[in-house]
């Protein structure tokens, strides 16, 4: 990869480019201002005007690249995954600001990934907000454009306000078949992507001033702030499939550059059990070596004891005034703590892990009593829950000293019982179920790390985020599970919360119904490949529903899962489990599958009435992966199957199931343009396929 910079001397003529191969973008700083100029695949034209390339306010006065600036300096920057760029820094004229745009591109990526950083120094404390990392003039009509929402899935015509469940957002041109992805790695609910609000524009950033989660950070002299990257991708070339994009550059930047969690990880969770239904809290250490046993005969790696372990909320024997919910072991279910339990669970081979609620307390807990400096405040400055605004219940802030109570809380559970999948659960910033935008955040002025209620959204996220990361230093074969309630709205996960846990308890689906494989698929479709597949834990599927292989089938697409009673399986029953999670644990380790997802050429968002489908094929390798072909009550009985990105000239078997059943040996062109027919007699059905490279 080729890295071009221009610096000339006079400051007026300097010029920022940045290239690896595959795309140029410039910037200029001619007469003092900081402008956009060109952004484009090689060869091709430009896909900005001239633009302010960035955007903030510091206090309510609004900066951007078209302001004078001073003192512009260039160097260079890279990462150990590859990247190389630019860091392109300047004041303003009476030097109380200094700004530095940070511009990294990667080998063979047609993307940019790019952070701004603001660094106050002035002599008074400073107040930053409505930050706008990309702010782009597009070249394309919003009257011809889509714009892809929700994960990049779903179509919008016009303006475009993208929120927190919008971490991808695709500005696609019918008409022409080019566009850009633009990928926002801010946590939860400060994120903000909008195109197209005054015709051409695109902004994404952070929350602005006036919305219903604003962002703010307060600095103090010498202080400065840095966002989270803000990546853009560009395709062209007559490309007229937006989804295209997000399959190849955007997965391959997530999977290699971007730092995502999951895949740091050597060995990935390929079947995890989890105890919440239908056991709910009614636990204790007898019945968990039951189920456990019978999980285990069943092929699960990681057993997890939800909540109900614990004193408070439904323990069995709380006396009157004594301090619960402190998380300490109910000793009357589990007579000789956790330990004993864990240490059953490690001898049948399996992993151990345990639910704790992040944030929540009993209001009659010893900490509330003792540290309610720690606990967040309403509107009113009264101590208060947000998860449910039960009397009962307490929120501690991130924003203080519970971090370190609660880190090293955690770090007890892995340090003496031998934790290792941490479910970290209910809400930190705001809740999932109580639609009210004033009960969120804290509105504390006195708490260390926050000034006030509009500080208190980003800085409980990040630290947040911080504790993820302090903990994975300190254990690092900790599997850190951050569900959709603790980062915030239903079914939420985003490249904020994947770079720092490894995956996200994405939605409690009804196990029993005749329509939850459906919707477990319909999820994952609608999140992935943007994000990755593996970091996606969908619950609640059933281990002993009478379809409950098809219910395996349905989840391969992301992190195995499942609850439900495995006691009830018959011996024939577990071994065809069994048979099931070793094909897959086989495959994992041949082709290393679960760090990749694809999309089926041809089939679409998972409906009833349709067919449906993933790929999980190693493009690195070109080794192959697996198959997921799922009809959804479709009148169709069969349909043909093309698999993309292998060798074209390498052969390949095609097996189905862990039975090994061959069903073609076609060449990877042979897969791409003539594939295989896949024929299901059952109206709602699914098979995985293997698929397998022979020759080279």
């Amino acid at each position: 990869m080729s890295l071009i910079c221009q610096a000339m001397l006079a400051e007026k003529d300097v010029v920022m480019r940045v290239s690896n191969g595959v795309i140029d973008r410039t910037v200029s700083c001619a007469g003092g201002h900081v402008i956009g100029t060109e952004y484009k695949l090689r060869d091709s034209g430009s896909l900005i005007r001239p633009s302010q390339e960035f955007s903030f306010l510091v206090n309510d006065v609004l900066y951007s690249g078209d302001n004078q600036w001073i003192g512009f300096q260039l160097r260079d920057t890279v990462t150990a995954s590859g990247g190389k760029g630019q860091i392109l820094s300047f004041t303003d004229h009476k030097k109380t600001l200094l700004v530095e745009l940070s511009y990294l591109t990667f080998p063979d990526i047609p993307l940019v990934s790019k952070t701004l950083t603001v660094k106050n120094l002035g002599f008074e404390d400073v107040k930053l907000e409505g930050v706008s990392v990309e702010n782009l003039n597009l070249t394309q009509s919003p009257i011809n454009s889509w714009v892809m929402g929700k994960y990049g899935r779903y179509q919008n015509l016009g303006s475009f306000y993208g929120a927190w469940d919008d971490p991808l957002v695709i500005v696609h041109a019918n008409e022409e078949g080019y566009g850009i992805a633009v990928g926002n790695e801010a946590v939860g609910i400060v994120k903000r992507t909008e195109v197209f609000q005054d015709g051409r524009k695109l902004e994404s950033g952070v929350t602005k001033p006036g919305s219903a989660y604003p962002f703010r950070r307060w600095l103090k002299r010498g202080q400065s702030w840095t966002s989270q990257p803000v990546f853009t991708a560009i395709y062209g070339n007559g490309e007229f499939d937006p989804q295209r994009i997000v399959n190849t550059a955007v997965q391959k930047y997530t999977r290699l550059h971007m730092g995502t969690r999951v895949e740091q990880i050597k060995r990935k969770p390929m079947f995890v059990y989890n105890t919440w239904v239908p056991f709910t809290r009614n636990i204790n250490d007898e019945l968990v070596r039951q189920v456990a046993k019978a999980a285990a005969e069943c092929g699960a790696q990681e057993f997890i004891i939800d909540d109900g372990w614990q004193m408070g909320h439904g323990s069995s024997d709380v006396k009157d005034g004594e301090k619960v919910a402190d998380w300490a072991v109910d000793t009357i279910k589990f007579k000789g703590g956790l330990k004993p339990t864990f240490d059953y669970i490690k001898s049948l081979g399996m992993k151990p892990g345990l639910w704790i609620s992040l944030a929540r307390l009993d209001a009659n807990s010893e900490v509330v009593a003792d540290k309610p400096q720690w606990i967040i405040r309403d509107k009113n400055g009264n101590i208060s829950d947000l998860h449910t605004s039960s009397s009962n219940n307490r929120t501690a802030c991130m924003g203080t000293d519970w971090y370190d109570y609660i880190r090293d809380l955690i770090l007890h559970f892995v340090n003496d019982f031998g934790l290792a999948y941490l479910k970290l659960d209910l809400a930190i910033v705001t809740s999932a179920y109580v639609f009210d935008d004033e009960q969120t955040g804290c509105y504390a002025t006195d708490h260390p790390f926050h000034r006030d209620h509009e500080e208190s959204y980003d800085v409980i996220y990040s630290r947040a985020m911080s504790l993820f990361d302090e903990l994975h230093e300190k254990a690092p074969d900790l599997f850190i599970d951050c569900t959709f309630e603790t980062a915030g709205k239903i079914q939420l996960m985003d490249y904020g919360i994947a770079k720092h846990a490894d995956g996200n308890w994405l939605s409690n689906v009804n196990g029993w119904s005749s329509n939850s494989n459906l919707r477990v698929r319909n999820l994952a479709w609608g999140r992935s490949p943007a994000l990755p597949a593996t970091s996606l834990v969908i619950g609640n599927l059933m281990m002993d529903r009478e379809d409950h292989i098809l219910a395996l089938k349905s989840l391969a697409g992301t992190l195995p899962i499942m609850l439900g009673d495995p006691r009830k399986l018959s011996d024939e029953e577990r071994k065809e489990f069994r048979s099931w999670t070793d094909w897959l644990k086989n495959l994992e380790d041949q082709h290393h599958f679960m760090s990749f997802r694809q999309d089926l050429p041809g089939f679409g968002e998972p409906a009833a009435g349709f067919w449906d489908g993933f790929a999980r094929i190693n493009v690195d390798t070109q080794s192959g992966g697996i198959v997921g072909v799922f009809r959804e009550n479709a009148a169709e009985s069969s349909r043909t199957v093309t698999v993309r990105d292998l060798n074209p000239e390498s052969k390949y078997d095609v097996f189905q199931g862990p039975d090994r059943k061959k069903v073609a040996t076609l060449t990877g062109k042979e897969l791409e343009e003539k594939g295989f027919i896949v024929q299901l007699e059952k109206r709602k059905d699914g098979e995985l396929f293997e698929i397998t490279r022979t020759t080279l």
